[in-house]
């Protein structure tokens, strides 16, 4: 089926990528997204059904133009109906590509029922390979249910599987080689990414940032990284070959850093994120968002949805603004707007 329109922006750009949210809760607390206690959680009333769900992806992806979907979270893991809503996006026409990011907790029981609904891979958060340093991290002793989840996701064929990593000065930035030592071990893609302000407390600092030129040189000083001939497109990550490593269905071995602060690529972004209360954002660390649920929920047209949801990327700035000393950082944290 042909889009009705696309989700065009002032700038011109188009949005084809569609993050979408499916809860806001997560078994880990990661330092860098939430306190040890955790956050106050959506109510249920709050958060899209399933049914919701499965109307906005239809909408995003027939009348839209939409032909990427990543379900995120919090833990989309956590999603009760997770391999019925992935199933129904499967069936759509023209079929989306699926993708799922997740701690991997608990994938070790679901990988295969979702590549079998028709996930295509998955994005695993793992940001250290000490089990010591993992509790510091993330404040839960998870690392082994992690792992477990990431050899999980590889048996059940949801490749290439895909690795994201946040180091943090003075906690992890140490573990930039061995890492990516384990991955080209394993035919794993490792992606670093800076980490961002979107913690829960507004306590990021860029002083403490790792960026990708320090990544970077940690990386070269142990493998030759050579340029990725492949066009980047809207791709947030920057992708380099690993000379000598190639991944075992023999393509060329490639890791990958995501400079979201440091060198901004908001020219070439192509993504519309749906948070799990069913709001539309146009940008990660927009200060206004525009909610479709309530919408839904008053008995609205697919035409009207479509309106509202054109209407919102119409407005998307051109950049996030973090090196604008007016920049103010999104009430809502990652783990309330889906990465």
């Amino acid at each position: 089926m042909t889009p009705d329109v696309a989700l065009i922006d002032r700038y011109q750009r188009v949005a084809t990528d569609l993050r979408v949210s499916l809860t806001d809760r997560c078994n880990l607390r990661c330092t860098y997204c939430m306190p040890p206690e955790g956050l106050p959680w959506l109510p249920g009333p709050d958060l899209l059904s399933d049914d919701e769900v499965g109307r906005l992806v239809r909408i995003a992806v027939e009348r839209l133009g939409v032909r990427e979907i990543r379900f995120t979270g919090g833990e989309p893991l956590l999603r009760p109906g997770l391999v019925d809503i992935v199933a129904a996006a499967a069936a759509l026409r023209p079929r989306p590509r699926l993708s799922l990011t997740t701690n991997a907790i608990g994938l070790d029981r679901k990988a295969r029922p979702l590549a079998e609904a028709g996930l295509d891979r998955v994005n695993i958060s793992l940001d250290t390979l000490d089990p010591e340093r993992f509790v510091r991290l993330a404040h839960r002793r998870r690392l082994d249910d992690t792992l477990a989840g990431v050899a999980a996701a590889e048996a059940a064929g949801l490749k290439p599987v895909k690795i994201n990593t946040v180091l943090m000065r003075g906690v992890n930035e140490d573990e930039a080689v061995p890492l990516l030592a384990w991955a080209l071990e394993r035919g794993y893609e490792l992606r670093f990414i800076e980490q961002m302000p979107l913690d829960a407390g507004h306590t990021w600092r860029r002083d403490n940032m790792v960026t990708a030129t320090e990544i970077l040189d940690q990386l070269k000083g142990a493998y030759e990284l050579l340029p990725d001939p492949a066009e980047r497109g809207g791709a947030p990550a920057e992708t380099w070959l690993v000379a000598g490593h190639v991944r075992p269905d023999g393509a060329p071995a490639k890791v990958g850093v995501i400079a979201s602060v440091s060198q901004p690529f908001c020219r070439a972004c192509n993504r519309t994120r749906l948070t799990a209360d069913g709001a539309v954002r146009a940008c990660l660390f927009a200060q206004e968002e525009t909610s479709l649920r309530g919408a839904m929920r008053a008995g609205v047209s697919d035409d009207e949805l479509v309106r509202l949801w054109r209407e919102a990327m119409w407005g998307k700035p051109a950049g996030h603004g973090i090196d604008d000393p007016a920049f103010l950082q999104p009430a809502r944290p990652m783990s309330a707007i889906g990465g």
